[in-house]
């Protein structure tokens, strides 16, 4: 099954929009966890196990991992749910950019390692970036367009022949880049009008997009934007609002990651 399928197919299994960032931050673990060797692997497993059933996908984003020296946690957090989880699609958030043999490697990495669906992808090299995670013609490569930090305007919203450079990228991607099918774009839930530019332009492709939550975006702006026409299209993450979730009175850590996930997941699909 490729990237889409897989996709496709836990959107309408999960009833779900919603992808679940992976993002482990051991300063916020709960005590219980923060002494165990593996609490990076334990806490990521009890966060999967809460919104396995509300997401259509996972996104390990493999910084915080690789910043603790735990990529070996990673590789059994990936492991884990291919085992366990197989009809959900694993995004590994890496934002890779380079080209060439170093690109075939960083593909290696995502694929082979990891054992990945999709890895996150950096256009500003040009096709050379991205070609060689077209080798795998049944993984995605989800490529950067318009996100959703502020500085992204200082590059993405640079007027190229009457439009903006993230519009460029949008059209190229749908055009000529998505060779094998299993393309999608980077774009953030704080800027719904650029969102909604973007679906225009690419059709039924698949959107990733960050924003919500944490950061602030609208959920109805952002399901209103960028939605297909069957309702689908999107897989909007949320990282740390689901991960640290405040606890309500006797409520686990769990519970808590478990009521925003659905909260979140309802939201969405209240506006779809």
């Amino acid at each position: 099954m490729t990237f889409i399928q897989k996709l496709s197919a836990a959107w309408a299994s999960n009833n779900s929009l919603l992808c679940v960032g992976l993002d482990p931050d051991v300063n916020k673990f709960p005590a219980e966890l923060a002494q165990q060797p593996d609490a990076i692997f334990a806490f990521c497993k009890t966060m999967i196990d809460a919104t396995a059933d509300l997401a259509c996908s996972f996104k390990p984003q493999i910084a915080y991992f690789a910043a603790l020296r735990a990529e070996d946690q990673l590789e059994d957090i990936c492991r884990y749910i291919k085992r366990t989880y197989p009809t959900i699609p694993i995004i590994l958030d890496a934002k890779r950019g380079d080209i060439g043999a170093t690109a075939e490697q960083y593909a290696r990495e995502a694929f082979e390692r990891y054992d990945a669906d999709a890895v996150t992808v950096n256009p500003y090299m040009g096709f050379d970036s991205v070609a060689p995670y077209m080798e795998w013609t049944d993984r995605g490569a989800i490529v950067l367009c318009r996100t959703s930090n502020a500085g992204g305007s200082d590059l993405q919203f640079l007027n190229v022949d009457g439009k903006p450079l993230y519009q460029h990228v949008a059209q190229l991607v749908a055009d000529k880049w998505n060779t094998n099918g299993q393309c999608a774009l980077v774009v953030g839930a704080t800027f719904p009008n650029e969102l909604a530019q973007v679906r225009s332009i690419i059709g039924d492709m698949p959107l990733l997009v960050p924003g919500i939550g944490a950061q602030g975006g609208d959920v109805a702006a952002t399901v209103a934007a960028g939605k297909t026409a069957d309702g689908t299209g999107m897989m909007i993450n949320s990282s740390r609002a689901i991960l640290y979730a405040k606890p309500l009175a006797d409520e686990s850590y769990t519970q808590a990651a478990r009521r925003v996930a659905l909260e979140t997941r309802d939201a969405i699909n209240a506006c779809r």
